[in-house]
C-alpha cells in the first residue's frame, strides 16, 4: 500500500488540481422540482472551513434562469477546472458556471437550450459529465426527447462549450444510459444503464419489473473509435448505475454498483486483453412489511473510490447506510466501516423488518443538531486526504416524493462522516450539518457535491 500512496502523490496531487489538502468550499446542486415551491434550481456554495464563522452554511446561491430543470449531477471542464458543467435531468438544458473568477460567488456564463440538444443530437434526459483527453466535455444521456430509452453521449467543445453533437458512432446505442468512466491509456470507456425516462416519470412502479424498464447492461466502448464493442448482461432489473475506474491511470479495472440487485461488480481486463466482470459484493435484501414490495433491495445508488485506491464507498439509499470497503485486494473487498444516515428501515417508522441477514435490530432514527434527517444517503464526495466523506440525502425528486415524502417537505441535508484511513471505519460528525430545509425560498433537495479545483469523482484524462 505504500507504493500506492507514492503513486497517489505523483498522479493526483498536482498543483492544478489540489491547491490545499483541506477543502474549504463545496458546490452542491439543488432542486425545487416536486417540492411544490415554484422556484428555480440553484447551485449552493457551502463554507467548509472549520474556523470560519459561516462553517457548514450556504454562503452563496446561484439560481438558474428556468424552473423544474432538476439539477442533479455536475462535472468539471478539463481546462484548469474553473468551469462547472450542470446538465439537467428533466429539462435537458446545460448550464456552464464560472467558479474560477469568484470561487465563493460563482456566475452563470453559458446556457444551452434543450431544443438545441433535441434537434442536433436527438438526445434528452442528460446525466453525467466527464472530460475527454482532448479537453472536450462528454455528457451521458438516458433517453431521447420523447422519453424513450436511448443511451449514448453528447459532446461540448472544451473551450467554447458549444454543442458539437453526438459522440458515439451510430452503430447500436445501448437501450438506456446513465454513468460512465473512461481510461485513455487502455482506450476504453465503460458506461452503465439507467431507467427508461417516460416510464419513470410518475415514480417507481413495481409492475415494470421484468419489462425492460430498468437497465441491466454494462457497456464497453472503444474510446478512440467511439464504438460499442462489448456489453455484459448483469441480470434482469439489476440497474447498474454508478461506475468508476480506479484512479491509477494505468489500472485496467474498476467497479460498478447495481441499484436494484444490491451487487457490486468488478470489471477488469483479463490476461488475454479482453474485458470481464465478476461479482465482488452482494448486499442482501430485507424482508419487510409496510413497504411497496415484500422485500426491500439494497439500493446502491452511488459508488466512490478514494484517490489512493485504498477504499471503496457505496451509498445504500433505501436501507440508509454508507459502507466502506478495503480494496487493497481489488478482487476481494473487505467491509471495514458502516454508518446509518437515514433510510427507510429506522426503528419506529412505517416499515417493519421481518427478516434481516445482517442486522439484529432496526437502526435508530438519526437526529443531528436537533434536525431529524430525512431521506437516504445518495451522492458522496471524499476529501483529497480521504479523511472526510460528505453525503447528501436526496436521490431524484420524483422518487424522493414517493419513498421519502418528509424530505420533500422538510428539505435534504448534507452530512460529514469522519474516516479512519489507516484501519478503516466511519463515524458521523455530529457537529456538521447543512440544513437545506432552511433555505430562504423554502426547503429544497440537494444532490451532487464538488470541491473547487477537482475532487475524488473527477476523472483523470491520462
Amino acid at each position: 500500500m505504500d507504493q500506492r500512496r507514492v503513486q497517489y502523490q505523483t498522479y493526483v496531487a498536482c498543483p492544478e488540481v489540489v491547491k490545499d489538502p483541506r477543502e474549504e468550499l463545496a458546490y452542491v446542486t439543488c432542486t425545487y422540482r416536486e417540492t411544490g415551491i415554484d422556484q428555480p434550481d440553484f447551485l449552493a456554495t457551502i463554507d467548509l472551513k472549520p474556523t470560519s464563522p459561516h462553517y457548514g452554511q450556504v454562503i452563496h446561491r446561484l439560481p438558474m434562469p428556468n424552473l423544474k430543470d432538476e439539477l442533479n449531477c455536475a462535472g468539471w471542464s478539463a481546462t484548469r477546472r474553473n468551469k462547472l458543467i450542470l446538465p439537467c435531468l428533466i429539462s435537458s438544458r446545460i448550464y456552464v458556471v464560472d467558479v474560477g473568477t469568484q470561487c465563493r460567488a460563482p456566475q452563470l456564463c453559458k446556457m444551452i437550450e434543450p431544443v438545441d440538444v433535441f434537434w442536433k443530437c436527438n438526445k434528452g434526459y442528460l446525466s453525467i459529465v466527464h472530460s475527454l483527453p482532448n479537453g472536450d466535455i462528454l455528457i451521458s444521456n438516458m433517453g431521447d426527447p420523447a422519453g424513450n430509452g436511448k443511451g449514448g453521449f453528447i459532446v461540448l467543445d472544451g473551450e467554447t462549450f458549444e454543442l458539437k453533437g453526438n459522440w458515439e458512432n451510430e452503430c447500436g446505442a445501448p437501450p438506456t444510459g446513465h454513468d460512465f468512466s473512461l481510461r485513455p491509456r487502455h482506450n476504453v470507456l465503460i458506461s452503465s444503464s439507467g431507467v427508461v425516462p417516460k416510464c419513470d416519470g410518475p415514480g417507481f412502479n413495481p409492475d415494470y419489473l421484468g419489462k425492460g424498464v430498468f437497465g441491466r447492461r454494462l457497456n464497453v466502448w472503444n474510446l478512440s473509435c467511439r464504438t460499442l464493442i462489448q456489453y455484459f448482461d448483469l441480470g434482469e432489473d439489476s440497474l447498474p448505475m454508478s461506475v468508476q475506474f480506479l484512479h491509477n491511470p494505468d489500472a485496467a479495472e474498476g467497479y460498478v454498483s447495481c441499484a436494484l440487485s444490491g451487487v457490486v461488480y468488478r470489471f477488469y481486463k483479463d490476461e488475454r486483453g479482453c474485458w470481464a466482470v465478476e461479482e465482488v459484493i452482494k448486499i442482501p435484501a430485507k424482508k419487510v412489511r409496510g413497504w411497496i414490495l415484500p422485500e426491500m433491495p439494497a439500493f446502491l445508488a452511488n459508488l466512490l473510490i478514494s484517490l489512493d485506491d485504498r477504499f471503496l464507498y457505496v451509498s445504500n439509499w433505501l436501507h440508509g447506510d454508507i459502507r466502506q470497503y478495503d480494496i487493497s485486494d481489488s478482487r476481494k473487498p473487505k467491509l471495514v466501516g458502516q454508518v446509518f444516515v437515514g433510510g427507510s428501515i429506522f426503528r419506529g417508522g412505517p416499515v417493519t423488518v421481518c427478516r434481516d441477514e445482517e442486522l439484529k435490530c432496526q437502526p435508530e432514527p438519526l437526529v443531528i443538531k436537533c434536525k431529524r434527517v430525512r431521506g437516504g444517503p445518495y451522492k458522496m464526495q471524499l476529501s483529497v486526504d480521504g479523511k472526510r466523506l460528505y453525503v447528501t440525502t436526496s436521490f431524484y425528486s420524483t422518487w424522493d416524493k414517493q419513498f421519502y415524502p418528509d424530505v420533500v417537505k422538510e428539505g435534504a441535508v448534507m452530512l460529514q462522516i469522519d474516516v479512519d484511513t489507516e484501519n478503516g471505519g466511519l463515524n458521523l460528525n455530529e457537529n456538521f450539518l447543512v440544513d437545506f430545509g432552511k433555505e430562504p425560498c423554502g426547503p429544497c433537495l440537494a444532490h451532487d457535491i464538488h470541491f473547487p479545483g477537482g475532487d475524488s469523482t473527477s476523472n483523470i484524462s491520462a
